[in-house]
């Protein structure tokens, strides 16, 4: 087995991913061999549309060779570059995502494991062996220390380490990984900065994490999707009729005099079936795929990104992706008689010796609302810190004969019953208050002698994040159900979730009421998308139809998801939906583009066939081609050029704005079906004004 090398230093970033570069001319080049290697017949009958291009350029060429003319010739090379060209967009769609694994294949080197023999948990001595990473097997034991890389994918059984992982996700900054909970899953190649942990492997040899990677990115394991097969049935069975349109015409033809040539009964068939979406549709599949990687998301499966753009009901956890993560100081809320400076200076100098965010955000409050400067070490010499633990659940400080106070309302007002003080029902309205408000309440007292008093409650909430609620309103303009899931009783999350402009959500949530809740929405008949990152999460991931899961979260998570984001951001959820419809949006309009650039085709060589017996047909010459030959070549070449010309929209994507179904659907129309039939009608006509100048086409 192989592993990535040691990853750039801190501070530099890995630059692992492929320039969106459409049309590079270096990028075309490359993929030109590619293109030639795939008009292998055994490879074009998996695209029956293209096949046929292939099968007509074949005649034709025979055709050509056996009675030679400049028109003959010039069908037969341009229907050999329509299936050149469709190849290309599909080679460049590859090349793109190899030229990203080829960058990753480049740093990966052989490395050796430090096994360990009878690993248990505890144990102070540990007996390794090294061994080549090739060599391990699922649940063996791994030691790795500072400096070195970890050589396989697994889960933290003991200690905790700072890992560089940018080789993976191209971000510098160090991630923590430790035993228990849900940030215990390493990757194989990522490296370990600092301490020492035992890892156990859950990959087996060639079938790790960043394999998988190289794999999908290079499209190798790519299957085409549901909707890409009907898709395929359809342009299959429009191609059928076309042909058998045109095999059945020329016994008309000849009844009616007007007997026609291999390569015009040829070049009939190549225009009329939808040969530009048959191009692209590959190409517009591998896109898709391709957008989630430049974003450091990994899908298993294109039909995962398919069913993103299908999600009709989006799942997201409140911390860390609705909110901040972290509760934070918002006001100090005194009793009365109490000056609200008193309580900030109190809540300040209680909070010193909290080290939790909550405990930090009040002293960043106390230092922005009232100026308070940090105390001095002179100051509080003789003082004696009482740092906050979960079971006390307060902190505080002793100094000059004072004790101050701060934590869960309970454990104060206890704390305060025992010095001898009272608490009155004012605090306990404040704290009742804010807790129904959606907050946290923390009280703040203080003792002197034998007595003790509350000075008021700190209020702390949650900070929703910035612009979220626009993102909410714009996923509900697209049609999608956003429900926030949290361990919050339900007067918080509410609370929440009326600030953030959810549709709804699920508080005090366990993983059976996530299951549920999914079964529930897919029994309506809507797709479900949601994240997770820990092992509780995993039987909700493998039911949603998008099931992503966090790079940090365990492995558990990660084999149950269909996607995994390597930098680990929920709100990333948002992306994905967004991609996968815009994967949607480009076939669909691209297919409209397709059906109705046929028309154009059809008015330009239905005339030049039979003009010549029924001269009233030349009223459907309407953009007054120059001569038959002329008309048939301009059609046949446009053909050609066009699908060249959206190879950029395929690889790029239909830009994509949040609306309803009917408004994408019209759009769809006027745009791309209005464009369609226009395009070609102008299109042809320049290309017929260059070739009847060409001797033997006029």
């Amino acid at each position: 087995m192989t592993a990535l090398t040691a990853p750039p230093s801190p501070g530099e970033r890995q630059p692992h991913r492929v320039s969106g570069g459409l049309l590079d001319p270096g990028q075309l080049l490359a993929s030109f061999p590619d293109a030639l290697r795939k008009l292998d017949p055994r490879h074009l009958v998996h695209n029956p549309v293209m096949f046929v291009v292939e099968v007509g350029a074949v005649l034709t060429t025979l055709s050509a060779i056996d009675k030679p003319s400049v028109f003959a010739w010039v069908i037969a090379v341009w229907l050999w570059l329509t299936s050149v060209f469709a190849n290309l967009s599909e080679a460049v769609a590859e090349g793109r995502g190899k030229a990203q694994a080829q960058t990753l294949r480049r740093t990966r080197t052989d490395t050796v494991a430090h096994r360990v023999h009878d690993w248990r948990p505890g144990a102070v001595t540990l007996m390794t062996e090294v061994v080549p990473a090739a060599e391990l097997r699922l649940d063996d034991h791994v030691v790795v220390e500072a400096g070195q890389i970890i050589p396989g994918d697994g889960d933290v059984v003991e200690g905790v380490a700072s890992v560089d992982e940018s080789a993976i996700t191209g971000e510098s900054a160090p991630v923590i990984r430790e035993s228990g909970g849900d940030r215990s899953a390493v990757t194989g190649g990522t490296k370990v900065l600092s301490d020492r942990i035992v890892v156990r492997i859950t990959s087996k040899p060639g079938e790790t994490f960043i394999d998988r990677m190289i794999a999908l990115v290079e499209g190798a394991a790519r299957q085409k999707t549901p909707n890409e097969i009907a898709l395929n049935i359809l342009l299959a069975s429009l191609t059928i009729v076309f042909l058998t349109a045109v095999v059945t015409l020329q016994p008309f033809a000849v009844f009616a005099g007007a007997e026609q040539t291999v390569v015009v009964l040829a070049a009939l068939v190549v225009a009329l079936i939808p040969t530009t979406i048959g191009a692209l549709l590959s190409a517009i599949g591998i896109a898709g795929m391709d957008r989630l990687v430049q974003r450091n998301v990994l899908a298993m499966s294109g039909r995962a990104v398919e069913a993103a753009g299908d999600v009709g009901t989006l799942l997201l956890d409140k911390t860390g992706t609705i909110t901040l993560g972290n509760r934070q100081a918002a006001a100090f809320v005194p009793v009365a008689g109490v000056d609200e400076a008193e309580l900030a200076d109190a809540a300040q100098l209680s909070s010193l010796a909290d080290e939790t965010p909550e405990g930090r955000s009040v002293v960043v409050l106390a230092k922005e609302k009232y100026g308070l400067r940090a105390r001095t070490e002179g100051e509080l010499e003789h003082a004696t810190f009482v740092p906050f633990t979960a079971q006390t659940r307060m902190s505080g400080v002793d100094v000059d004969g004072r004790r101050v106070r701060k934590g869960a309302a309970g454990a104060v007002t206890g704390w305060v019953r025992s010095c001898g003080g009272r608490v009155g029902e004012e605090t306990l309205d404040r704290v009742e208050e804010i807790s129904a408000g959606g907050g946290t309440p923390l009280v703040v007292a203080v003792a002197e002698g034998g007595s003790a008093r509350v000075l008021g409650v700190i209020h702390l909430k949650d900070v929703v994040k910035a612009g979220i609620r626009e993102r909410f309103a714009e996923l509900r303009r697209m049609g999608i159900r956003t429900v926030m899931i949290t361990g919050d009783n339900p007067l918080t999350a509410r609370a929440i979730a009326e600030e953030a402009g959810v549709d709804d959500f699920l508080a005090e949530a366990t993983p059976e009421d996530k299951m549920a809740l999914i079964k529930r929405e897919q029994a309506g008949g809507k797709l479900v998308a949601m994240t997770g990152d820990g092992t509780n999460d995993a039987p909700a991931l493998a039911q949603a139809d998008v099931g992503v899961a966090m790079n940090t979260g365990t492995s558990a998570a990660k084999e149950a998801g269909n996607m995994v984001d390597l930098d680990s951001n929920p709100t990333k959820l948002i992306e994905i939906v967004e991609i996968g419809k815009q994967l949607l949006i480009t076939r669909g309009a691209l297919t409209t583009f397709s059906i109705a650039n046929d028309v154009a085709k059809y008015f330009a060589i239905i005339p030049a066939m039979f003009a010549s017996v029924h001269p009233g047909l030349d009223r459907l010459n309407i953009m007054r081609l120059h001569s038959p030959t002329s008309a048939i070549s301009s059609a046949i070449v446009f053909n050609a050029l066009i699908i060249v010309a959206l190879i950029p929209l395929a690889l790029r994507g239909v830009r994509y704005r949040p609306s309803s179904a009917a408004a994408l659907l019209s759009r769809n129309i006027w745009i791309y079906g209005l464009g369609g039939l226009l395009l070609p009608f102008l299109g042809i006509k320049l290309i017929d004004l260059v070739v009847q100048f060409v001797p033997g086409l006029h």
